[in-house]
């Protein structure tokens, strides 16, 4: 298990260093309270939208293929909807598919983009449950 662990983190941290906005994720982040998280554009209109959390007697990887990711009104402005893989390892392991809808702001003068989401998480492995309560707030850095 503790090989497993190792290889995703070291699997999550080389996508991280190549992403486009890479920041924090603060809210309820696959059975923690905080995550490092990161942008990687997948073309115009989509992006995968990843997100490692540490704490709480374990690790949480999340990785959301946004596949609608369009300007609402102004370009700064956002709006996404995604889906995507979630997987907790800590004294449970969990395994299961998390959805993603979300407004951002890109700040114009300075490289921040900030973003409020939910998402809800069907877990599948180890017990098949439903958790509804996955709001967050992102502040990221813009590359």
């Amino acid at each position: 298990m503790k090989k497993l662990l190792l290889g995703m983190f070291f699997l999550a941290s080389i996508h991280f260093a190549s992403a486009q906005e890479i920041g924090v994720r603060f809210g309820d982040v696959t059975g923690n309270d905080v995550a490092v998280d990161a942008v990687f554009s997948a073309g115009k209109f989509s992006r995968i939208h990843a997100d490692v959390s540490f704490g709480n007697g374990g690790v949480g990887v999340e990785a959301l293929y946004d596949f609608i990711y369009r300007p609402l009104g102004a370009e700064s402005f956002n709006w996404y909807l995604g889906v995507g893989p979630s997987v907790f390892i800590g004294d449970d392991f969990l395994l299961g598919a998390s959805g993603e809808i979300g407004l951002e702001y890109k700040f114009k003068g300075a490289p921040i983009a900030l973003g409020v989401d939910w998402r809800p998480t069907l877990w599948i492995v180890e017990d098949t449950d439903f958790h509804a309560g996955g709001f967050g707030l992102n502040v990221r850095y813009v590359f």
